[in-house]
């Protein structure tokens, strides 16, 4: 027996037609449907927890921030901007006061807890 024989198992193994293919066109669009479903299944609520936490944090940096540069200011907004002051990210604004939305910081793509001159304000 020569190193190139075919292995006993594989004795009388004929390969597949290709003139014919293998799975039909619909059950192939089936399968790529529910791989697609399942695999947005997966990513799109890592997604949305990302998001919501991001807010969340951006949310409460705001506020401390607000409460630093403008102690009288009646609102404050977290927004996330592309294309903004700091290029993309979130952005505080002060809301409601008199002379309209003013930048009070830039929070970055991930905001935390910010870096406030004299330590954090409004820690509750």
């Amino acid at each position: 027996m020569s190193e190139y024989d075919d292995e006993p198992e594989l004795a009388g193994y004929v390969p597949h037609d290709s003139a014919r293919p293998l799975r039909r066109r619909r059950t192939v669009l089936a399968m790529r449907a529910i791989v697609i479903i399942g695999l947005l299944g997966f990513v799109l609520p890592a997604i949305a927890t990302i998001v919501s936490v991001g807010k969340a944090n951006a949310q409460e940096s705001c506020r401390r921030w607000v409460a630093y540069e403008v102690p009288g200011s009646p609102g404050y907004e977290a927004r996330f901007e592309v294309l903004g002051p700091s290029f993309i990210g979130w952005e505080c604004y002060t809301s409601g006061a008199f002379g309209g939305d003013r930048l009070i910081a830039s929070l970055g793509l991930i905001p935390g807890v910010p870096a406030i001159p004299g330590g954090t304000v409004g820690s509750s």
